[in-house]
């Protein structure tokens, strides 16, 4: 898993350095490091504080969800889990979030089917949260509706489903009259059981919230590297901004949204400021304040509990009996 892991985080880093030259490129390479010269990198490290500040509240939901379904873990090596997690921003649509579980598993003995919903629900929250900034700036600033309310049905279609229990198990157990999945049955029950406990409505309604607050946060962190570019942005057209970029990247279930989330954040800074150099650098400062620093602070959490738990560099046998 560890190899795989790093194959893809390579690949990653090499696809947004194409994408990163193409916009440099596009933009005029000379006229790009001109706006680079006025942005104050002395201020760098309050915006990635802010960064990790989401990553810090982000954990406070995690830890909540694992001891909603009494898995007796320290708050310490839940941290570390965690933190390592996010080296996983960069596999499509996150799934490689499910190396948390394999953790946990390793940390506690818990099934591997009875936490991963906890990753499926933390995602659920970020949706809802990034879905609530963006919806009121959509109406707010009067762009993007059509695409925030198709995707909050969903999600609360989503949400509705998994809290009709007799319903959700009903659509389980037909899955014994499919051969392949037949042996795959009490697991998906296992895992629909800790999904349900974790989306009753009181969890849904705190951990939302917490997670709104996770996200400001990144999105303040947005709104600061603008302002420090010089551009007359507010923290409202900011925080609307970058939730729809980033709600726009995840549905295509891309790495990290490469491409798409970069390309929008791109988009819109440029038509609010007409100057495609500052708009592609201050995405690139961006991105490397956000993605880029979340993976690099996973690379080092997993550094370390992997230094303390030298077992865990094979998932092998965990995989094969989740």
């Amino acid at each position: 898993m560890i190899k795989k892991l790093r194959k893809n985080v390579i690949l990653a880093i090499i696809v947004s350095a194409v994408i990163y030259l193409a916009l440099t490129i596009y933009a005029d390479y000379d006229s790009v490091l001109k706006a680079f010269e006025v942005f104050p990198f002395y201020i760098l490290p309050l915006v990635l504080l802010f960064a990790f500040g989401n990553y810090s509240v982000r954990f406070l939901k995690w830890h909540y969800y694992l001891r909603k379904l009494n898995v007796q873990i320290s708050v310490k090596d839940s941290f570390h889990i965690f933190m390592s997690g996010l080296i996983m921003s960069v596999t499509p649509g996150k799934f490689g979030e499910v190396m948390k579980s394999y953790l946990v598993k390793f940390n506690t003995g818990e099934a591997v089917s009875r936490t991963i919903p906890v990753m499926i629900v933390e995602r659920i929250t970020d949706f809802y949260s990034l879905l609530i900034i963006a919806l009121l700036g959509a109406f707010y600033f009067d762009y993007g509706k059509a695409v925030i309310i198709v995707v909050t049905l969903f999600f609360v279609l989503l949400t509705i489903v998994i809290n009709q229990k007799r319903l959700s198990l009903k659509i389980i157990y037909s899955m014994e009259k499919i051969r392949f999945l037949k042996k795959y049955v009490e697991n998906f029950r296992t895992a629909y059981e800790s999904a349900y406990t974790l989306l009753k409505i009181k969890p849904l309604y705190e951990m939302t919230l917490l997670s709104v607050i996770a996200w400001s946060l990144e999105c303040f962190a947005f709104y600061l590297i603008l302002v420090n570019f010089n551009l007359n942005v507010s923290v409202p057209w900011s925080l609307f901004i970058y939730a729809f970029a980033t709600i726009i990247g995840s549905i295509t279930l891309l790495p990290a949204g490469l491409g798409v989330t970069d390309g929008s954040l791109t988009y819109f800074i440029y038509n609010i400021s007409k100057q495609m150099n500052v708009a592609v650098a201050s995405t690139l400062i961006t991105r490397l304040s956000t993605l880029w620093f979340a993976v690099l602070i996973g690379i080092f959490s997993l550094w370390l509990y992997k230094k303390k738990n030298a077992e865990i560099l094979d998932f092998t046998e965990e995989r094969k009996n989740p």
